[in-house]
């Protein structure tokens, strides 16, 4: 899954407001007031490549501190463009606020680091008091009638008299952010407006903290003879974990997807992956003080209210217009479109599975806590694969080494190790390499990469900016970071992953590259359409099965010999294995968001929403959705995905249709003037063009539904 910018993730997309430079008298108040503080989080950065964050001397007790003198700053920002006496034009107007909010946009790097990465009680304690802070000075600028009074002259004048194109996208982008978030209603509508954001980000923060309560405090400890089935590799990682909790002599198994998952898929014993399988699944939704049921009750009541006050039907209506599907039905259609599919797969794939446990005698119907275990033995069956000894090929440093060669090929990056010590990190296990361009030599930025899970580090996969790419007060290179939570390995082993999760590395990966190639000119082109913003990452995936990266780089972790050409055959030859699955669990998850959104929340009960919903699906019993309702954090923790969660599949359709160009291209996957196109038009304007004519401009024609079909092994659906 990509992550928004940090502060766009931490003002669930009201206003985005970039960090740069202030002239006159307001540089000289703020000069002022910063010298009251000498908060490393507000100072500018130094070093080494244009500067980086102090991460090695950030502390949670400097954060409230530097949060509100930072929104103090930004304030004194923006009324100074609001109030100047200047008639409004691009420059003093949109410019202006382009480079507002500098210090404030520095904290908020360390706030996502310690939301993110090295969250602490002590912390969730500081955030929960300063999300309604947040919320409220969110709400003072996407309220101010004088500001927006500025940017609708502006706004106006360029529909009449055109601005240059980059120009007048930003214009554009900027008026409707204010108008969707409120500029429009009158001084009660707008106050009503701002206390609803105050009380979701409350809600928001607390969703959050529930569910990584329930991360950090259901874990499954194993006795020696509860290992049956589990990997050398597995049983060597879990004794760590479990040793560093204080339970040296038992094997731990936490409650996050890279611990979780590959337990399911191959231990022997049914009744601890049940436990295992309750716990995961559970998270947030345990019958106590973190259980979040009624939170997404209360956040679905104060979201259809606040988009009715701007005259919306329903929240859905509202976020999807200015996405690519533009309204909930286009949306519903696609999914729908690919639902009895993968259902219907998923009948098939739970037949082969009952027929294994039958023939192995088992005595057993297929439950959900079985689904990985017998689909891994019908893999075998099928396809004479073992997962595991695919695994054996598939190193962390290796598949590092392959997303370089990747990006060689593709962008003509180059990525070399910083020294230990030059670049500030906030934990040991981040390690940082310089970008380049291979030819000239020109720094692009930095890359950070985080891989490994810990005890306060949420789970998943994500990508983000320190620093985003702009020229319009001159280049600035850019800070991007990976963040895994890939299982540390014991002292002197190799970190080995799943092919899923080496797929999902490259995916984010992918939003790296699209950070470091971009070329826009302002801070809000880069930006994004959530819908859209997943494609250039799916895409980026297909180059992990490409002979190129398998033949140099899936080599054995103790022989360093080559993957076997023969494994490689039955690995592409599995390659729609289990879509029943992986499409069903995903798109229960997005139809789930999407009608929790459309449907009344007057008295809405979410625990019997989610069954009867499942139920008139015919969701099989044998899987769950990807992401229950009660710790959906993309749709409940913010406002980055929710009824937008179906933009995976909506991403996906460009991505299938855009492989088969490479596939058809002369030079394949490293065609180089296919290459060329899709750094152009795909990755470099990020959110500078629209998203359906930068698609054409690379394909020539839209994106067709058939090619998704085609990638997953469904039939195709008639026309009618």
């Amino acid at each position: 899954m990509i992550s928004k910018s940090i502060k766009a993730a931490i003002l669930c997309s009201i206003v985005l407001l970039a960090s740069c430079k202030e002239d006159g008298k307001q540089s000289e108040n703020k000069e002022q007031s910063t010298a009251m503080s000498d908060n490393v989080l507000l100072q500018e950065w130094t070093g080494p490549y244009e500067g980086v964050p102090a991460f090695d001397k950030m502390k949670v007790e400097d954060i409230k501190e530097a949060i509100l003198t930072g929104i103090e700053l930004s304030l004194e920002d923006i009324d100074a463009i609001a109030n100047s006496e200047e008639a409004p034009t691009f420059e003093n107007t949109i410019v202006a606020m382009e480079s507002s909010g500098k210090e404030l946009d520095r904290v908020y790097t360390y706030y996502g680091i310690m939301s993110s990465n090295m969250s602490s009680p002590e912390f969730r304690d500081i955030r929960a008091e300063l999300a309604p802070k947040l919320s409220e000075y969110s709400s003072k600028i996407s309220q101010n009638a004088k500001l927006f009074e500025r940017i609708k002259a502006v706004y106006d004048a360029s529909q009449e008299n055109p601005l240059p194109a980059d120009q007048q996208r930003v214009v554009d982008l900027t008026y409707k952010s204010f108008e969707m978030n409120g500029a429009n209603l009158d001084e009660a509508k707008k106050k009503r407006y701002a206390e609803i954001n105050k009380e979701l980000s409350t809600l928001y923060t607390k969703f959050s903290s529930n569910v990584l309560h329930d991360e950090e405090n259901y874990v499954t400890y194993l006795n020696e003879d509860q290992l049956g089935g589990l990997s050398e590799f597995f049983i060597k990682s879990a004794a760590k974990i479990a040793k560093d909790k204080g339970q040296e002599g038992k094997y731990a198994i936490t409650n996050t997807r890279s611990s979780m998952d590959p337990f399911l898929t191959y231990s022997t014993e049914r009744e601890l992956r049940k436990q295992v399988w309750t716990n995961y699944y559970s998270r947030g939704d345990n019958a106590d003080e973190y259980d979040n049921n009624e939170l997404i009750a209360q956040i679905l009541k104060l979201r259809r209210e606040r988009v009715e006050l701007l005259g919306y039907d329903n929240y859905a209506e509202w976020r999807l217009q200015d996405r690519m599907a533009k309204t909930p039905e286009n949306a519903m259609d696609l999914m729908m479109a690919v639902w009895p599919a993968a259902i219907a797969r998923v009948e098939e794939e739970v037949n082969d599975m009952q027929t294994v446990a039958n023939e192995l005698g088992d005595n057993i119907t297929i439950e959900p806590w079985d689904y990985r275990y017998y689909a891994e033995k019908v893999r075998k069956k099928k396809y004479d694969l073992d997962s595991d000894e695919v695994k054996q090929y598939l190193q962390l440093d290796k598949l590092t080494q392959a997303l370089f060669y990747t990006a060689g090929r593709l962008f003509n990056y180059e990525f070399t190790p910083v020294e230990e010590g030059t670049v500030p990190v906030f934990h040991e296990d981040v390690k940082v390499w310089e970008v380049t361009d291979k030819d000239s030599g020109e720094h692009i930025g930095l890359w950070y990469l985080d891989p490994y899970a810990r005890e306060g580090k949420r789970s998943g996969a994500w990508a983000t900016t320190y620093r985003s790419y702009t020229s319009y007060e001159g280049e600035t290179n850019v800070l991007a970071s990976n963040n895994s939570n890939f299982v540390k390995p014991a002292p002197g082993e190799a970190v080995l992953v799943s092919w899923d999760d080496a797929t999902t590395f490259f995916h984010e990966f992918g939003h790296a590259l699209h950070f470091f190639s971009s070329n826009v000119k302002y801070p809000t082109l880069n930006g994004g359409v959530r819908d859209y913003t997943e494609f250039q990452s799916q895409l980026l995936e297909r180059w992990l099965s490409t002979d190129e990266v398998i033949n140099q780089f899936l080599v054995h972790h103790k022989t360093g010999e080559p993957i076997p050409a023969s494994l490689v055959e039955k690995i592409k030859k599995a390659s729609t294995f289990n879509q029943g699955f992986g499409t069903t669990e995903y798109l229960a998850s997005a139809l789930m968001d999407m009608k929790l959104h459309l449907a009344d929340p007057t008295d809405i009960d979410i625990d019997k929403f989610e069954r009867e919903t499942l139920a008139e699906l015919n969701m099989p019993e044998e899987l769950p959705m990807r992401h229950r309702t009660p710790h959906f954090g993309h749709v409940f923790s913010g406002e980055g995905y929710a009824t937008a969660y179906y933009g995976y599949m909506w991403a996906d359709v460009l991505t299938s249709d855009a492989s088969e160009a490479f596939r058809d291209a002369p030079g394949g996957f490293y065609d180089t003037d296919l290459a060329e196109k899709l750094v152009k038009y795909l990755f470099a304007p990020r959110n500078s063009i629209d998203p359906a004519e930068a698609y054409r401009m690379f394909r020539g024609r839209d994106a067709k539904i058939e090619a998704l079909m085609r990638d997953r092994g469904f039939p195709i659906p008639t026309t009618k």
